[in-house]
This record gives C-alpha cells, structure tokens and sequence, in this order.
C-alpha cells in the first residue's frame, strides 16, 4: 500500500507518576528529514524516537513534539540562583540611578527573570521513563502511519484513474496511425493524378514515398514502451515498500515517449491525444510528489 508523506498522529498516557504526550506531523521531503521538539532534561529520548520514527517511515520532512509532565512534585525543590539575582537588582539600581526612575521592583519582579528560580529534581531514571515513553510513541506513529495509508490510498485510486486515460490515449494512437499512412497515400495519389491526369503513375515511386513516410511516422516502439512503463507504474501503486522516488524516474519516462510520439505526429486527432496523455502525466507527477 502506496504511503503519503502528509500525515499526523497523537497519542498521550499516564503511568507511574507522569502524563506524557507524543505528537508528530510532516509534510513531504526527498529524504527523511527529522525535528523533535521536547524538553532538554529528556533529551536522551530523542535519538531513540528518530530511530524507532525511522523504521517505520522512509521519507518526509517529520516534526516530532515530546511531552512529559512530572505529576508528583515530592522530589522536587525550587531553588533561588542568588548570583544572577544579585545581578539583576544591580542592573535595575544602575538604570534606576542613571536614569531617575522609580525603583519599584520587589522579589516578584526579580524572580520573573529568566533561571533566577531553578527547579532542580532528583535524577530520573532514563530507562525507566523511556520504558514509559515507548508505548506512548508506538501508539503515536500507529494513528500517523495509518493516516498516511489513508492519504496514499486516495493519491493512489487518482494515479489509477490516469494511468487508464493514458492508456485509452495509447489505444487510440495505435489504432489511428495506420490510417494516417493510408490517408496518406490516398492524398498523394489523388494529389498526382490532379497535376498530371490520366497519365500512368509511377506506382513504385508512390510506394517509396509513403514508406518513407509510414517510417517518419511510425509510433509502435514508442506505445510498446508506453504500456510496458504504465504496467510497471500500476505495480508500484501495490507495492508495500517506499516506491515515490521510483515512480517520479517512470513518469518522466513516460513523459519522454509522449514527447516523442508528439514530434512525430502528423495527425491532428494523434496530436491531440498525445497533449491529454501530457495532461495526465503532470497530473501524476504533482501527485507522486506526496509519495513516501
């Protein structure tokens, strides 16, 4: 099953005294590109949560949010960082002084500033609290998977679609090129005998002319290699691994062969079908784009 790169998933728990969340997001990307947001005393999580990520994703741009929320504040003690406290009364004495302002700042104001109170806990335990965190992200990356099943299977039935306008555009160019040579040949024979009459045609030199143009014309490597390129395409639309960058190779190929068809077309009804297979194929591209 074909996977978009745009997804999401949260989950949350409580256990053993915490209340954790894991949240993640992404977009499409070339490449599996990972960003975590948590907070820095659980930092040891974040390399195990891009691993785990990795496994079950190949590709796109991941935003990762960790959240743990200690419940029970026993271990827990607020301390005062007098040094940078002492410099930040200093600091407002000086602009106080300087300046002919009210000193109007008491212990609240102080204690605003940044790090002046530090809440120091007792060490946690890592593997403890990642035994915590595991189920949390595994449940998480379940509801973020399944997502962007749900979003590859709606990108694929629109891949499907195409790819079977493309060949309804194949079939029709095969049928139609034969004609051409033959209306060809009816119009160069009617052409002669308008300039020259009733006189005797030279049938050979008729004939080398349409094959040179038959030759000019002929398309059936090209279509051969259309329908062989949208075969491997709608196989990759059922493959269970990451196929986007494999796909984005095949539909320029395809685009390759319609560019071709299209410079040897002389037929207006060919050319026109050769435009819409053009359509289709950037159609899908647009799409593959969002491909894991």
């Amino acid at each position: 099953m074909i996977r978009s790169m745009t997804g999401f998933g949260r989950a949350t728990a409580e256990s053993q005294g915490y209340f954790i969340t894991v949240e993640l997001k992404s977009v499409n990307h070339r490449y599996f590109d990972f960003n975590c947001r948590l907070p820095r005393q659980y930092g040891f999580a974040e390399e195990k949560l891009k691993s785990y990520i990795n496994s079950r994703v190949a590709r796109g741009k991941i935003d990762c949010f960790l959240g743990v929320e200690a419940l029970k504040t026993d271990d827990a003690e607020v301390l005062v960082n007098h040094t940078l406290a002492g410099a930040y009364v200093q600091a407002l004495k000086e602009l106080s002084d300087t300046y002919a302002l009210q000193a109007d700042f008491g212990a609240s104001a102080i204690a605003r500033f940044l790090d002046v109170l530090v809440l120091k806990k007792s060490d946690e335990d890592e593997e403890l609290l990642w035994s915590l965190i595991e189920p949390v992200a595994k449940e998480a990356v379940d509801k973020f998977v399944a997502m962007r099943e749900v979003e590859g299977e709606k990108l694929r039935r629109d891949i499907a679609l195409r790819t079977d306008n493309i060949i309804d555009s194949v079939t029709f160019i095969e049928e139609r090129s034969p004609l051409t040579v033959k209306e060809y040949n009816d119009k160069l024979v009617a052409r002669v005998h308008e300039l020259i009459g009733d006189v005797s045609l030279d049938e050979s030199r008729i004939i080398q002319e349409v094959a040179i143009f038959a030759d000019k014309v002929a398309v059936a490597e090209e279509t051969v290699r259309l329908r062989s390129h949208i075969a491997q395409l709608r196989s990759f639309l059922n493959s269970e691994e990451a196929i986007g960058r494999k796909m984005d190779f095949l539909v320029q190929e395809i685009n390759r062969e319609a560019n071709t068809i299209g410079s040897k077309a002389s037929d207006v009804e060919i050319a026109r079908k050769v435009v819409e297979i053009k359509a289709e194929v950037e159609k899908i591209r647009e799409q593959i784009q969002n491909i894991e």
